[in-house]
């Protein structure tokens, strides 16, 4: 294979592994899903994998067996891979096999790599012949056109994802930030309030030995801590109702990235802000539900 047809063979099957995540998730859901990593109607994975199962392993075609068990491996390795890497780049986990036995890291199981090798022999063994014709049978300077287009709108779209996917975990960054602020001012609230009750307390038995002035500086003292508290405390009320609106408005405004994100993998889980993704999770679904109802 020539970088010409790798590079048609990639945006081929990276559109029919998009057409086939999409045609999934509309039978398990009964709604369309963009069940894409990139906005676009690609799907980058299923393009390198397929493409270099049938660039590498041209030599086993006529082994069915040989063929299922190297495509197998490959495409497993492939998905470990990306999904490694993805998690480490973004750090949130876009799919996990957790669950399913055999599993390794989460990332891969026996179950779905079994399930790509049989994809990948009939890949080969059927959809190859015709997209190689495909490709043979379109003219070189409109193929080579078309892969221009094509790869500058892919490029566009890739830095628009990253873009977005970063914003959504500095959002998810900020969001734990005013919560733990919240809790702090919390605990200086209830710690006020204590405060001032011992204060009081200690001024008693202080002045318990002079009777005749007792009430007067008691008073004294319990006016002053009470209005230094109160001053304290409505500073905080005030800090607080401001980090709750932000954390509010921030948890109600997610962007199109980290919604459309969010659909599309709905075993995704992060490693960082937990609560504040789960937070967002529940808000959308929310709207979903809402939505169907009307």
């Amino acid at each position: 294979m020539t970088y010409y047809d790798i590079l048609f063979s990639f945006f081929i099957y990276g559109f029919l592994g998009w057409c086939s995540e999409v045609a999934f998730a509309a039978f398990k859901q009964h709604s369309f899903v963009n069940r894409g990593f990139l906005n676009g109607p690609i799907c980058p994975i299923y393009g390198i994998g397929v493409t270099v199962v049938v660039a590498s392993l041209q030599p086993c075609v006529g082994n069915l067996i040989l063929l299922y068990i190297t495509s197998t491996i490959l495409v497993t390795f492939l998905e470990w891979l990306t999904g490694f890497l993805l998690e480490k780049m973004f750090h949130h986990r876009w799919w996990d096999y957790s669950e399913m036995p055999l599993n390794i890291g989460g990332y891969v199981c026996p179950l779905f790599s079994a399930i790509w090798g049989v994809a990948c022999v009939l890949i080969v063994k059927l959809i190859y012949p015709f997209t190689d014709k495909l490709i043979s049978f379109l003219p070189i300077w409109l193929g080579k056109f078309l892969l221009v287009l094509l790869s500058i709108a892919l490029l566009a779209d890739i830095c628009i994802t990253v873009q977005g996917i970063l914003k959504f975990n500095k959002r998810l960054a900020l969001m734990e930030d005013i919560a733990k602020e919240l809790r702090n001012i919390s605990d200086q609230i209830g710690e006020n309030i204590y405060d001032s009750m011992m204060d009081s307390l200690e001024a008693q038995d202080r002045l318990k030995a002079r009777a005749d002035v007792i009430r007067e500086r008691v008073g004294e003292a319990r006016q002053e801590n009470t209005e230094e508290v109160r001053a304290r405390m409505d500073s905080l009320k005030q800090r607080a109702e401001e980090l709750r609106a932000r954390y509010e408005k921030m948890a109600k405004l997610p962007t199109f990235t980290s919604r459309r994100i969010l659909r599309a993998f709905p075993k995704m889980m992060p490693r960082e802000h937990v609560r504040e993704f789960g937070q967002l999770r529940r808000i959308l679904k929310k709207k979903r539900d809402e939505l169907k109802k009307r």
